[in-house]
Order: C-alpha cells, then sequence, then structure tokens
C-alpha cells in the first residue's frame, strides 16, 4: 500500500491518495477496508475510488464515489488512459466546510496524477 498524504490543501478541504495491486472486485474492497483500518482515513469525508480489474482478457471498470458523486469515475478514466489494471487507486477528501464545486474534480485529478508520477 503507497498513500500520498497532503496532496492538494483548498479552503480547509484536504486531499490524499492511496493505491496497489488488487486481485478482483474482492481485493479491491479489502484494499479499502485495510486503508479505513488507519484511524485517520476512517475519519475521513469521503474515500473515493477506482479500479480496472482484468481477467481473462477481460477488463472489468470498478468504481465506488462514497459520496463524492462522479470523483470514482474521474479516477477511472484516467486509470484506463494509463492503461493501469489490477491497480486501485483511492482519493480520499477531509472536508473542510466549504463546498468546492467543480474544483473538487481538479483536486482529485491533481491527487491521481501525484500516484501515477510516483509509479513512476
Amino acid at each position: 500500500m503507497r498513500i500520498i498524504e497532503n496532496v492538494v490543501s483548498d479552503r480547509g478541504s484536504r486531499y490524499a491518495v492511496s493505491g496497489g495491486t488488487v486481485a478482483g472486485r474482492d481485493g479491491a474492497e479489502a484494499f479499502v477496508t485495510d486503508l479505513t483500518r488507519i484511524k485517520k482515513f476512517a475519519k475521513a469525508t469521503h474515500n473515493s475510488w477506482a479500479v480496472l480489474i482484468e481477467q481473462d482478457g477481460q477488463r472489468d471498470p470498478i468504481r465506488n464515489d462514497d459520496g463524492e458523486a462522479g470523483a470514482g469515475a474521474v479516477i477511472l478514466r484516467m486509470l484506463e488512459r494509463e492503461g493501469l489494471v489490477n491497480h486501485i487507486v483511492v482519493v480520499t477528501r477531509w472536508y473542510g466546510g466549504v463546498k468546492l464545486g467543480g474544483d473538487r474534480f481538479r483536486h482529485v485529478t491533481a491527487a491521481v496524477r501525484a500516484y501515477l508520477a510516483e509509479l513512476g
């Protein structure tokens, strides 16, 4: 599990990004469960995630917005563009009390970019 904290801060909201390799839907759900065993991630407002599962030559896109409408789709599109399969990416947001509107999508994108850059 790789975690990058304090990727973006805006109007009190803070973002982190995490990820790692997974095997199937069960592996993705287990990854998120393990992440939220870390107290600060359990207390986060949103843990949005996506993964492209590849089995038997088929790609199965799975995403979860966790209340941050559209965030999972943003993460999934970026994974598809990169061709990154069997690797979950979770963007965590701690809400700071001010609605960010469309800026939240820019922040999700920035978090995923930071994660992908660290992967090399």
